[in-house]
């Protein structure tokens, strides 16, 4: 009898950790090749891990909800045609424990490593396992972001935090030395505002007809993102109103050509991308990121467009350097991402690496929104739903009112490196190149 290793699988170049979500099979079990063994989960996207080799489950390594590095055993598989003389769902010695059952902790006082300075760009990422320990234990976004990690580019991983939190439970029992205080005089807002402070966090209680549901891990997920976004970057939002007829009509005239020769049907979404490329050639400083006090400008411009998905969702696939594709081409990523997104196929590195993100408010009926910067982005566009109005329109014989397929377009951008001028300057170059959008053109 021999046995097969099933690893944890690589996600993507930036992916270093994984989540085990779901177990299909236990020990003894039998298993087919390429059969679905386990469902894991990056910040990114679910993914399932299929089985390396036909066989029986032999050992599983690790439990659900462990966060497991990429490249690590995650179980064995024993092929042939004897049975496993033992078979044992205990995990190995020293794989990640639950966090519930980490009663035990040294003695040893909490003492910081050294690690290398993490070379990301972006907010610095921690594993759910390390959020639900600090939720847990009271440890706030800043106090957490103190803590030094011994992960891999600098993470706090779970046996960084469980030794904090050991030095901090440690510290708190030391006795301290007796001090007479002085009385301090309180008013009654301070008295109230240190009431507040210390108050156990109690459940809250809601009355009347509720009806309370659990968040799901990917809404959780972009709840933190969403937060962590604001708290990173000082948003500020600029609006645009563009004249988009030519746009419209070029579209309804070439779109049944269009689908018949390049077997896709072709949205808005192509069309607006193709301008906010042209102009992020122009203005790169929104093609960029900021690390600390330095500005990291972007020289490929890949695309993040934001998705909704059938439960109510969100996620951002990202176009790969999308300057270098003609509208056929974005058009084609545009729909083959859309649809592996609504049907839970996109692979984690599907949503790594943006540049700039659209979100099309417009595709739901809104005429403008103020949409929060995809991080470590600076800057993100919507794009409004097209209504037709009577507007004022500039002719050689004077001015006069006539119907158009009017939008509005907004940009939120990090008023840290990107300020009102340049911010507007970018979103009207946009509607600019909307506006002039040639009517003539092929595709």
């Amino acid at each position: 009898m021999s046995s097969v290793d099933l690893v944890m699988p690589k996600l993507g170049e930036s992916i270093m950790e994984a989540t085990i979500l779901k177990w299909h099979k236990k020990a003894g079990d039998a298993v087919a090749l390429d059969e679905t063994v386990l469902d894991i989960a990056t910040d990114k996207v679910d993914s399932e891990v299929p089985s390396t080799a036909a066989g029986t489950i032999a050992e599983i390594l690790y439990k659900e909800n462990d966060v497991v590095p990429i490249g690590t055993v995650i179980a064995r598989i024993a092929v042939g045609n004897t049975q496993p003389a033992a078979l044992s769902s205990t995990p190995a010695p020293e794989p990640s424990i639950a966090y519930e059952e980490a009663n035990v902790i040294s003695d040893i006082p909490y003492q910081p490593h050294t690690t290398s300075a993490t070379t990301s760009n972006g907010p610095r990422f921690y594993s759910p396992l390390v959020l639900n320990i600090a939720q847990s234990e009271g440890i706030s976004m800043s106090e957490l972001e103190l803590i030094p990690g011994t992960g891999q580019e600098g993470r706090v991983s779970k046996k960084d935090i469980l030794a904090y939190v050991a030095s901090r439970h440690q510290s708190n029992q030391q006795p301290s030395s007796v001090r007479v205080e002085q009385p301090v005089v309180q008013t009654a807002p301070e008295m109230n505002r240190e009431l507040k402070a210390t108050a156990p966090n109690l459940p809250a209680v809601f009355q009347g007809n509720v009806e309370i549901i659990e968040m799901d891990r990917m809404r959780k997920m972009i709840a933190r993102h969403m937060v962590e976004s604001k708290h990173t970057s000082a948003h500020v939002t600029s609006f645009a109103e563009c004249d988009v007829t030519n746009l419209v009509l070029w579209r309804d005239k070439i779109k049944k050509e269009f689908e018949k020769r390049e077997n896709e049907k072709i949205t808005f979404t192509p069309l607006f991308i193709e301008a906010v490329i042209k102009c992020l050639k122009k203005y790169p400083w929104l093609n960029s990121s900021v690390d600390g006090d330095k500005i990291i400008i972007k020289k490929d411009i890949n695309i993040g467009m934001a998705t909704a998905l059938p439960n109510g969702n969100l996620i951002v696939p990202v176009i790969r350097n999308a300057d270098q594709l003609n509208l056929v081409g974005i058009t084609k990523q545009v729909n083959g991402l859309a649809n592996n997104a609504r049907n839970g196929k996109l692979k984690p590195d599907d949503t790594v690496g943006g540049t700039f993100t659209l979100t099309n408010v417009g595709s739901f009926g809104s005429i403008m929104g103020t949409p929060i910067i995809n991080q470590p982005q600076v800057a993100i566009m919507a794009v409004g739903a097209i209504k037709k109005r009577p507007v004022v329109i500039e002719t050689p014989q004077g001015d006069s009112i006539a119907i158009r397929h009017m939008m509005y377009i907004s940009l939120s951008y990090d008023h840290r490196i990107i300020d009102g001028a340049l911010g507007s300057t970018f979103l009207n170059a946009v509607s600019k190149e909307l506006e002039n959008f040639d009517a003539s053109r092929s595709f």
